[in-house]
């Protein structure tokens, strides 16, 4: 039986990844209301976890935004933001005043610690119970998901010129 061109295997695997998609969303979104009072949104837990991965010297602008695939601007004003909100520390480096650093304050590392914790749980269920074997596949599978959109995100970039002259011609 084949729905939108695609086999039951495949059709189903779809409603499970978009499904699963739109719970992890969901989840994380209300988990983060509810951990932060509504002041944090997913982007700016996914910018709380990159300052994290600098310990508690915090990490450069630079380095948040080369992780982040943003602009340095975009870094700073997010950098402001949650300085603003309470969950950052911006200091000048001890050794290079030139350089700006940022950490979690307390607050910021409540959430990302709340945060990591649901990532481990979410881990730990996925893969529990699982053999070898199995563990390698769903790996493998996730893993080919993965390179499927960083694929499509190289394309829509090769494309987006293409997509913005044809807006100018109508």
């Amino acid at each position: 039986l084949e729905r939108d061109g695609m086999d039951a295997f495949a059709a189903a695997l779809n409603d499970l990844l978009v499904n699963t998609f739109n719970s992890i969303l969901r989840l994380e979104e209300d988990s983060l209301r509810r951990l932060s009072a509504g002041k944090l949104s997913i982007s700016e837990m996914h910018f709380l976890e990159a300052v994290a991965k600098g310990g508690p010297e915090g990490r450069s602008i630079t380095d948040i935004a080369r992780e982040l695939a943003i602009t340095l601007p975009s870094v700073t004003a997010a950098a402001n933001k949650l300085t603003k909100k309470g969950f950052l520390i911006k200091a000048r480096d001890e050794t290079d005043k030139r350089m700006v650093k940022v950490s979690l304050s307390r607050e910021g590392r409540r959430a990302e610690a709340a945060h990591r914790f649901f990532h481990r749980q979410m881990v730990h269920s996925v893969s529990r119970g699982l053999g070898e074997e199995q563990r390698e596949a769903l790996f493998q599978g996730l893993l080919n998901l993965h390179d499927f959109f960083r694929n499509q995100e190289q394309h829509l970039d090769a494309r987006l010129p293409q997509f913005r002259q044809e807006g100018q011609d109508s």
